[in-house]
């Protein structure tokens, strides 16, 4: 595959944004909301311009891409910004870090090893980050998946880490029968009423459904993506239907909508 080069002038458009940063952090003229900012702050914006780099991804919009990825480099440069401040580590240190990670963990590419093909490379990338959760004392398989995930990324995540030891079912059959156990106790749970056991069995059923999209080989956080946005398009037809007869949608009751989104489920080409 021929790459270009990086631009020439990629070091400079690095340490301008670096400085500003500084300036914006500068007690003395610097930006009083972006003074305010902590690394506890500022995390929710980190995840929130991840998702825009996706969303520009999905929309295959480049412009916007360029974009989303320079929101999101700057969420990075701030959080150096502030550990710099604190005496912790700085964006060098950062970007050093992640480059001998690399290194490390692609010594087929940097060293003398050979590696087969991409599941042989899979295989060799477990086994070094095995060794660095070791080098961390982080002693279970699990340690390193972050809390922070989407539960239900995290779900799948989980269950394919410990399905790696052997820890799963052989098929799908155990899987779905699995789903149906979970069902059934959710199920026993709202007829309680202990809203507490009822969070507890919702959520054995969300985690059995990941566990199966992992089985399935589809990526669970993807499909329900897709259904969030299924569901918008026809409430959406269902919305702008009722607009253009002059009917507010609070008064139509729930059959008329309903024979409205069977009009929009018609319309759309995945059914």
């Amino acid at each position: 595959m021929n790459v270009p080069p990086e631009r020439p002038d990629a070091e400079r458009a690095l340490r301008r944004l670096l400085a500003i940063m500084d300036r914006l952090r500068d007690p003395d003229g610097g930006c009083p909301w972006d003074l305010e900012q902590s690394f506890e702050t500022i995390a929710p914006y980190t995840i929130e311009e991840a998702y825009e780099v996706r969303d520009a991804i999905q929309g295959g919009d480049r412009q916007a891409l360029k974009d989303e990825l320079g929101d999101l480099l700057f969420q990075v440069v701030f959080h150096a910004r502030m550990a710099a401040e604190e005496g912790s580590f700085d964006f060098a240190a950062v970007a050093d870090a992640i480059s001998d990670k690399m290194e490390r963990r692609h010594p087929h590419v940097f060293g003398d090893a050979r590696i087969a093909d991409a599941a042989a490379q899979t295989d060799a990338w477990e086994r070094h980050k095995a060794a660095e959760r070791a080098a961390k004392d982080q002693n279970s398989l699990l340690d390193d998946v972050p809390g922070a995930l989407p539960a239900l990324q995290r779900a799948q995540k989980l269950s394919k880490r410990a399905a790696r030891v052997g820890f799963d079912w052989p098929d799908l059959g155990p899987v779905l029968d699995k789903i149906d156990e979970e069902r059934c106790e959710l199920k026993d749970a709202i007829a309680t009423g202990n809203r507490a056991r009822i969070a507890d069995e919702l959520g054995d059923v969300l985690f059995a459904y990941a566990n199966l999209a992992r089985h399935l080989d589809l990526d669970a956080e993807e499909a329900l993506r897709g259904s969030n946005d299924k569901f918008y398009m026809r409430f959406r037809y269902i919305e702008l239907d009722l607009q253009k007869e002059g009917r507010p949608i609070a008064d139509v009751g729930l059959d008329a909508m309903e024979a409205l989104w069977q009009q929009a489920k018609k319309l759309d080409p995945k059914g």
